[in-house]
């Protein structure tokens, strides 16, 4: 692809994806950044790896098809055509079964599968109308590959991305749109170092991992780059775990 890449991200506000989004401006992508509120934005528009990119901040609720189709025609309109697709917002609910609401259900459900659902139908219908290749990147889970207590909701969201990523891929894939995933083990992003604070908690969560280390958001990010790279040019319905040797045990 020559020329001027663009890339829309969504979640970026922050960890995984402000990762995601200064990796993709050091490799000279122009992006449309995403959040929930575009106030939200603000310290990863302000990160130098942006300094010499196009960044468009968006406001984006991924449980509104509303808001999913007005978020996608401003990049389009900000940026011109999208060239790579990064669905990485998404919703956690740790919770025992027996007390996930319809409400949480439908929460997680609607970010994290429908909501990616859409918004990479979009990107596939923009492609197609112009023969022009595109590529998705989900980000999935190691949830969603393997089982444990308290993140049922999240890890069938996450499931359902895995299989979405091979559908997307096998019936666009005459169209040159390579779609794939990754799934990562517990990244240190700010967020998760709060919730690892406690010994305990920290020591469980590194004994499943047969590295005995977290990703960082960093390694997250460059496994995005790859998957949007020519060097992956061959590379579709593939969900790549970066996740310490987790889901081999």
């Amino acid at each position: 692809m020559g020329g001027t890449r663009r890339a829309f991200v969504t979640g970026t506000s922050a960890g995984l994806g402000r990762a995601i989004a200064v990796a993709l401006a050091r490799e000279g992508y122009d992006l449309a950044l995403t959040e929930l509120s575009t106030d939200a934005l603000k310290d990863t528009l302000a990160d130098p790896a942006l300094a010499n990119r196009k960044a468009v901040p968006i406001a984006l609720d991924l449980r509104s098809q509303d808001s999913i189709k007005a978020a996608f025609e401003k990049a389009t309109k900000e940026l011109g055509d999208i060239d790579l697709l990064v669905n990485n917002a998404g919703r956690a609910l740790l919770k025992p079964v027996t007390d996930v609401t319809e409400a949480e259900w439908d929460d997680v459900i609607d970010t994290n599968l429908k909501g990616a659902f859409f918004l990479s139908q979009l990107f596939g219908r923009a492609c197609i109308a112009k023969n022009r290749p595109g590529v998705i990147v989900s980000m999935a889970s190691t949830h969603g590959m393997t089982g444990i207590a308290g993140r049922s909701v999240y890890g069938i969201s996450k499931a359902g991305l895995i299989n979405m990523t091979r559908m997307l891929a096998i019936e666009w894939a005459d169209n040159n749109i390579r779609v794939n995933a990754i799934a990562p083990t517990t990244v240190m992003t700010e967020s998760r170092q709060q919730l690892l604070a406690d010994p305990e908690k920290r020591a469980a969560a590194l004994a499943r991992i047969p590295s005995r280390r977290f990703a960082t958001p960093e390694e997250i990010a460059a496994a995005v780059v790859y998957l949007a790279s020519p060097g992956a040019a061959s590379v579709t319905e593939h969900t790549l775990p970066v996740d310490g040797g987790l889901t081999a045990i």
